[in-house]
């Protein structure tokens, strides 16, 4: 009979085909999504985050930004909507640390990293199931833009939107797997996003026009990703510059990803 070698080192993956490596995350994102079925309380951040934030936005801040807008309520809803679908990336990427790190902490990435599977096919896995719920929150916030007024004038932008969305999503996603990673704790990594992403967040474009904002906040927001990303969603499903904000919400996704994949899964292979 002979012997079976089981590859766990750093330089596993190197030894795995790919098309094994395909094999494996498919396996993975099967073991995500029964667990979510387990678990049904985990999809609660993706189902009420969009329902609670519109309606939110849109009832409270909706008549006063709206008028400076120069279009009352209706015209806040055509702004906020495209913004809130630049958020959805964004939240999930921080469900995918915490994630991750109570994987960690429970034992369940020991038990992977025992096995002969290539150490990318567990990152890959999460990330897809994460894209997965983004896009049920993406269509939840749509169907609850449509019941609050929001008139999608063209449908293959609105496409085009929740890809972008998607692909900048997707390249945060490294970032907060890398910090689910190297923190002790899913505690720590919830505080650390927040101080990142919520000064992200207000000192953007998403919910409010930065024509008002002081000048040094204004020159942040032209920098600000979020600020790109949510530009070029209004820009494609209601109309509106696209080139600009389109290329540099690209350039910013395929910047981070470059930079934050590679630290990520090195992270993830030489964690002891």
């Amino acid at each position: 009979m002979s012997a079976v070698t089981v590859t766990t080192g750093p330089h596993a993956d190197a030894r795995i085909p790919l098309r094994a490596h395909v094999r494996h995350t498919g396996a993975l994102v099967r073991r995500n999504l029964l667990w979510i079925r387990q678990d049904p309380e985990s999809m609660f951040d993706a189902v009420l985050f969009p329902i609670v934030f519109t309606l939110l936005f849109v009832y409270v801040f909706g008549g006063s930004i709206g008028q400076s807008l120069g279009g009352g309520q209706q015209a806040y809803v055509q702004y906020i909507v495209p913004g809130l679908m630049a958020m959805m990336g964004m939240n999930m990427a921080q469900g995918v640390g915490t994630g991750f790190n109570q994987d960690f902490n429970t034992g369940v990435m020991d038990r992977f990293r025992s096995l002969p599977i290539g150490r990318g096919s567990v990152l890959f896995a999460k990330i897809s199931v994460e894209m997965l719920r983004m896009l049920i929150a993406t269509a939840i916030l749509m169907v609850v833009g449509v019941l609050v007024g929001f008139d999608i004038t063209d449908w293959p932008g609105l496409f085009a939107a929740v890809g972008l969305s998607a692909v900048f999503g997707s390249a945060l996603m490294w970032i907060f797997i890398t910090l689910g990673v190297v923190m002790k704790n899913a505690q720590s990594v919830q505080a650390m996003g927040f101080l990142v992403l919520m000064p992200l967040q207000f000192g953007s474009s998403i919910f409010a026009p930065t024509q008002s904002m002081p000048g040094w906040l204004e020159a942040f927001t032209r920098y600000n990703p979020l600020s790109s990303l949510a530009d070029a969603a209004r820009g494609l499903m209601v109309g509106g510059p696209v080139a600009h904000d389109l290329w540099m919400t690209l350039a910013w996704s395929v910047g981070l990803t470059a930079v934050m994949a590679p630290v990520a899964i090195h992270k993830f292979r030489t964690k002891s």
